[in-house]
């Protein structure tokens, strides 16, 4: 009925927002500025870490630490629709959300090491809660997946969040580099402050489903999810205050165990549903596929997502970061992947809807066997960088910003119809879980970046490099040699 009416008074002279309700207005500023929060703080990450006036940690280790809390992030995207799900219903659970972020970001900025970690894990939570409920309140708005607006809402709503990652590196960046560490994370909390208060005045244009919680807890799952998780809360106290006080413990004591674990649950989650009895031929037929496409995206992230550990840290160091003699902030080149995403994902939209209508357009597994080889190539580029670094010049920008725009290219070719596919090769029985599985590749991706780095593997070096690059392309290539025997396990998914 909400839905209902919402359309209606959308039609009906009422204020809208782009032609769609008022709520997407709501939506669209919380994500706006919980992106700016979040990709200010990641501009600054790496380079906090390894600044003399940081923490003053070496690469690997920087590296390695950017890994795991990229794959914190996406890993607490599962648990946190399950939140949203079975505990406080979407709304309240975004509400809750974003005051941990911001109460991260401020830990973030207290001058003391020792809360550094803290302010960290408190990020990666509330991202984790946010992630999975604000879009499922987006769909809310609409009269179910039929309605014609659904699609621009979508649109519309996933610009904010490109408009956030852009801004974010220009201004927490600039004030983090330039003037202050922290008070560019105090920034971050301000931002994500603000998206905390414009999401709590907007949320009477919400849809009122967003308040329900649609599959409760019973008293007895409530307490048995309590009690199990108190046993592993202490027995994770118990081991770490067991390390403290013998002397035996470093950074790698926590580093490690999450790596791994970012490699291991994804694997468990996949075998537990490819084993599920419950799922008919057909059903196991396209997870069978669908595991393809799953190691492909894991080793697309593994790469990609180096742009803000791997690539900075290399800028910092190694770069010329000039444009005419005018010299720009390090994190600012994490401003090049969004404005280019705003201004190619239109254009990519419309080539992949004229080749369709001349029925050219490339299917599921060309798209992403392109993206693969794509972000293969944006490695082989960096080869070049890293070799006039290593006879003592200074790379020029533009390379940096030619490598950002190969993966810019390639996200579009490949991250789009992963969200696709991953919606359509779902089980029934597994449909809302799914958009948690793909982020799984995320953060195995990354956790194999972080289990590298913590190795002692110098991902600048360009035998890693190469090696890496090679990898994607040969994955694609793999990808699309074998995209019949992939068709046939995907069923009537194209």
């Amino acid at each position: 009925m909400a839905s209902s009416l919402t359309k209606d008074s959308a039609s009906s002279g009422e204020k809208t927002f782009f032609g769609h309700p008022r709520g997407l207005a709501t939506l669209f500023m919380t994500e706006m500025w919980e992106r700016f929060s979040y990709y200010g703080m990641r501009a600054l990450l790496p380079l906090y870490l390894i600044a003399p006036g940081g923490l003053d940690m070496n690469p690997a280790t920087a590296t390695a630490i950017y890994s795991v809390y990229l794959s914190l992030v996406y890993l607490l995207a599962m648990p946190g629709g399950w939140f949203g799900d079975r505990v406080w219903g979407p709304r309240k659970t975004v509400a809750i959300a974003g005051g941990i972020i911001m109460a991260g970001h401020l830990v973030l900025a207290l001058p003391w090491e020792g809360t550094f970690f803290g302010g960290l894990g408190l990020v990666a939570i509330g991202s984790g809660l946010l992630k999975s409920n604000i879009s499922t309140m987006v769909g809310h708005l609409y009269d179910g997946p039929d309605d014609p607006r659904r699609d621009g809402g979508f649109t519309i709503f996933y610009m904010g969040i490109n408009m956030g990652a852009f801004a974010a590196p220009l201004v927490i960046g600039t004030v983090g580099e330039n003037v202050n560490w922290h008070l560019g994370f105090a920034l971050a909390a301000l931002g994500m402050g603000l998206g905390v208060l414009q999401f709590l005045l907007g949320t009477r244009h919400l849809d009122e489903r967003s308040l329900v919680v649609p599959k409760p807890l019973s008293e007895d799952e409530r307490a048995s999810t309590l009690r199990k998780s108190m046993i592993w809360l202490g027995i994770a106290a118990v081991f770490y205050i067991g390390t403290v006080v013998t002397g035996v413990y470093t950074l790698n004591w926590l580093l490690v165990p999450i790596t791994l674990a970012g490699l291991i649950i994804p694997v468990m989650v996949l075998v537990r549903i490819k084993r599920d009895k419950e799922l008919s031929e057909t059903e196991q037929s396209k997870m069978s596929g669908y595991i393809w496409f799953f190691v492909a995206a894991a080793i697309f992230w593994m790469i990609y997502d180096q742009g803000g550990s791997t690539l900075a840290i290399f800028a910092e160091s190694s770069a010329d970061n000039s444009v005419f003699g005018w010299e720009f902030p390090v994190s600012w080149y994490q401003s090049v992947n969004p404005v280019l995403i705003m201004a190619l994902a239109p254009v990519f939209a419309a080539f992949w809807l004229a080749l369709n209508r001349r029925g050219k357009e490339p299917s599921t597994i060309v798209k992403f066997s392109s993206g693969l080889v794509l972000v293969g190539a944006s490695f082989f580029v960096f080869l070049m960088p890293l070799t006039i670094a290593g006879d003592g010049h200074k790379a020029a920008a533009m390379w940096l910003v030619a490598i950002y725009f190969i993966q810019t290219v390639a996200e579009l070719t490949l991250s789009p119809v992963g969200l696709s596919v991953t919606t359509k090769m779902a089980p029934a029985k597994y449909a809302s879980q799914m958009m948690g599985v793909w982020f799984l590749a995320v953060t195995a991706g990354d956790c194999t970046t972080g289990l590298l780095s913590l190795a002692g593997v110098e991902l600048n070096g360009t035998g890693v490099v190469a090696l890496e690059a090679t990898l994607a392309v040969v994955a694609g290539i793999a990808i699309f040699m074998y995209r019949g025997k992939v068709k046939q396990l995907m069923g009537n998914v194209r």
